[in-house]
């Protein structure tokens, strides 16, 4: 039954994921309701996503909606990123990483507002030096944290006049660089809880496929207010997480 569930959970999480991120909000508090370990819970997230978000990725640059010369650029900065957060995580309490997590996201809900991008334009990625800070720093988060990280990707590509399916092709990416680091690790260290990850990992897949499918089918002045609804849900989670988490403290 266990099975089953992790793999609904990866379905749905990675739909919704690929889509315009979060897909953390769904698969993490499941699987600790379930009783998962946090430890193997974050870790069978990053498998299953390292495995999912290059699946997706695959099939979009297939599709020569994105370019190989794009998806290295992106993948350089967010693997650089992404050693560096992880490195910075060991430093920092669970709280500390919370507050920079809901302070990022709010920030980049707000500024959401002010930017015209719509993920209607045509431009290519070209790396600059707000880009390229702008996805160290992303990749740097998602090592240190993770929930979220796509979701900031999205706003960085809408921001810079890049199309909702190539946009959608670079965040997999980001995904991919940065969790590839840590899954190794997880698997490294002993964390990974195999059968329900493999179960997670599969679910992944097929949602990641479905999610790229869809995609298609989403008109683009959709994309930015559920980019919205689920920046406000990662906020909320996060805050509750933030107290709960406090409440060990003292």
């Amino acid at each position: 039954m266990e099975f089953v569930i992790f793999f609904m959970i990866g379905i749905i999480g990675n739909v919704v994921g690929t889509l315009v991120g979060g897909g953390g909000l769904i698969s993490l508090p499941t699987m600790l309701l379930m009783g998962l370990p946090v430890h193997s819970a974050i870790g069978a997230n990053k498998v299953s996503n390292t495995v999912s978000s290059l699946s997706s990725f695959l099939v979009i640059l297939k599709r020569k909606e994105v370019s190989s010369k794009e998806a290295l650029l992106v993948l350089m900065f967010c693997l650089g990123g992404g050693i560096l957060g992880g490195l910075i995580a060991s430093f920092l309490s669970g709280s500390t990483l919370t507050i920079i997590a809901i302070i990022l996201l709010s920030f980049a809900f707000v500024t959401s507002f002010m930017n015209t991008g719509n993920f209607d334009g045509t431009e290519q990625f070209h790396a600059n030096k707000k880009s390229g800070t702008a996805l160290i720093g992303i990749g740097m988060y998602d090592g240190m944290f993770g929930p979220g990280s796509s979701t900031l990707a999205m706003y960085l590509y809408a921001s810079q006049k890049i199309a909702y399916i190539r946009a959608i092709g670079l965040a997999r990416v980001g995904v991919f660089a940065s969790c590839f680091g840590s899954a190794i690790t997880y698997i490294s260290t002993g964390k990974i809880f195999w059968p329900l990850t493999i179960a997670l990992m599969l679910g992944s897949i097929i949602g990641a496929q479905f999610g790229v499918r869809l995609a298609h089918k989403l008109k683009t002045e959709h994309v930015k207010p559920l980019l919205r609804l689920v920046t406000v849900l990662l906020i909320l989670q996060m805050i509750v997480d933030y107290f709960n988490f406090s409440k060990y403290l003292f």
